[in-house]
């Protein structure tokens, strides 16, 4: 199988490196050419346009940051539908919005393709180790000839239903560590105000029912002073616009969403667009005057888990339990 990949940025760069890793024969184009040119020398192939990558790939992956820029790589001139047809998958891993990548993924099947949505969740540490969450919206005949791929780039692989349920599902999943992050921020500031040492509040939250993913990943670059998790403000502001719009649409009356966008529109109007998300939490160290700062925690997060065959999860029905499937390598 010859797998593409298009858009080689924080994520994507991560995710196609584990495509390489594990010996399939990769395809690349980026709109910046130092990208492309570290993969093309640890064996990658340049492919000039999207068109002539659909044409040679069985399988093209894009991984973009927002829908029009994935609009104009799959419609536009020398775009994916200018090469894709019978036999051929486009898989779209970027954060969306559902209804145009229902758009996109018709129009690639008109064409004669097939289409699977799949946002990876967990971090650009796991994605570089292939550790990744995915969730899977396709048919389920397309998903199970999509699985060999998706369990390279991934460990845990949900099939989500058709196509748009992976992105609901991912913006939700967002709009919620979002929601977390910004309340530990609120939490560890409360808590350096109130003079208790930040290494213990750390495994305070840790070991009690305030822990979270975000937590054990986010909190620790926050207090190590780099807040670098390889995501950027602008990027938190398009997925929670995506949820409130969601939410919108189907006449869901939130409170909270509404106040973490004015807040995030608050930050980047501050600090701008590309400052690191975890930097949320200048506006109450820049408020309070204080620095949530303590010794050693990492500058980034690294995923010290080893490198796994990935696997199918099934849900069963009964909430923490599921089935696994392993899938096939490559």
């Amino acid at each position: 199988m010859r797998v593409g990949f298009i858009g080689l940025g924080n994520v994507g760069g991560k995710l196609a490196g584990s495509i390489l890793r594990n010996g399939y024969e990769l395809d690349v184009h980026d709109l910046n050419p130092l990208l492309v040119e570290k993969f093309v020398s640890l064996g990658a192939n340049r492919a000039a346009t999207p068109k002539e990558m659909a044409k040679r790939c069985d399988v093209v992956i894009t991984c973009l940051p927002t829908p029009s820029a994935c609009a104009v790589v799959v419609e536009g001139q020398d775009g994916l539908l200018d090469g894709i047809g019978p036999g051929k998958i486009w898989a779209e891993m970027s954060t969306t919005d559902a209804n145009e990548t229902r758009r996109l993924a018709g129009r690639v099947i008109a064409a004669g393709g097939e289409a699977i949505e799949c946002p990876v969740s967990g971090g650009c540490h796991r994605a570089a180790t292939g550790n990744i969450s995915i969730f899977a919206g396709c048919s389920r005949e397309t998903f199970e000839r999509a699985l060999p791929f998706l369990t390279v780039l991934g460990r845990r692989v949900l099939h989500t239903g058709d196509i748009g349920s992976a992105s609901i599902l991912k913006v939700v999943t967002n709009y919620l560590a979002t929601a977390n992050l910004v309340s530990l921020a609120e939490a560890l500031v409360t808590c350096k105000a109130a003079g208790m040492d930040l290494n213990t509040a750390y495994e305070a939250i840790r070991i009690s029912s305030g822990n979270s993913f975000v937590h054990e990943t986010e909190s620790q670059v926050i207090l190590n002073g780099s807040r670098d998790i390889s995501f950027t403000m602008d990027l938190v502001a398009k997925d929670i616009g995506l949820f409130q719009t969601l939410a919108e649409n189907h006449n869901v009356p939130l409170e909270v969403s509404p106040l973490l966008n004015r807040i995030f529109a608050d930050a980047i109007d501050r600090y701008g667009a590309r400052e690191l998300s975890p930097n949320i939490i200048r506006r109450l160290e820049e408020a309070t005057g204080l620095d949530v700062l303590a010794n050693g925690f990492p500058p980034e997060m690294i995923d010290d888990e080893p490198e796994e065959p990935g696997y199918e999860v099934k849900p069963n029905g009964h909430v923490g339990n599921c089935e696994k499937r392993e899938g096939v390598g490559g």
